[in-house]
């Protein structure tokens, strides 16, 4: 596969677009402080869209009713224990990732 100027562009822009939402936040905050309430606020974010998309994950809405993925959640709870016991982000990604191939394997 060639790559040509009209790819090599497209590439670029879409560089651009995912780059700029995520840099203009942190160029506006720079110049001034936020309060410290505002801060614990926005320290709970990341904890929040993680729990919607692992808790979203664990639906399954493939059909007219939403009921339990039971594989995703036979996973998941093997997983959150190595998550809060190692505190490790490699180990519980590791021991998901295993832990999910034994279940497929068995179910």
């Amino acid at each position: 596969m060639t790559t040509t100027t009209e790819m090599l562009r497209l590439i670029i822009g879409c560089a651009i677009v995912t780059w700029i939402p995520r840099v203009l936040p942190f160029i506006f905050v720079r110049s001034f402080s936020l309060p410290d309430r505002m801060l614990r606020w926005l320290s709970y974010i990341p904890v929040c869209i993680l729990s919607a998309l692992v808790f979203e994950s664990l639906l399954d809405t493939s059909g007219t009713v939403v009921s339990l993925d039971w594989p995703k959640l036979i996973t998941f709870v093997p997983t959150l224990a190595i998550a809060l016991i190692t505190k490790s982000l490699s180990l519980t990604v590791v021991g998901g990732v295993i832990i999910m191939a034994v279940v497929r394997l068995v179910m």
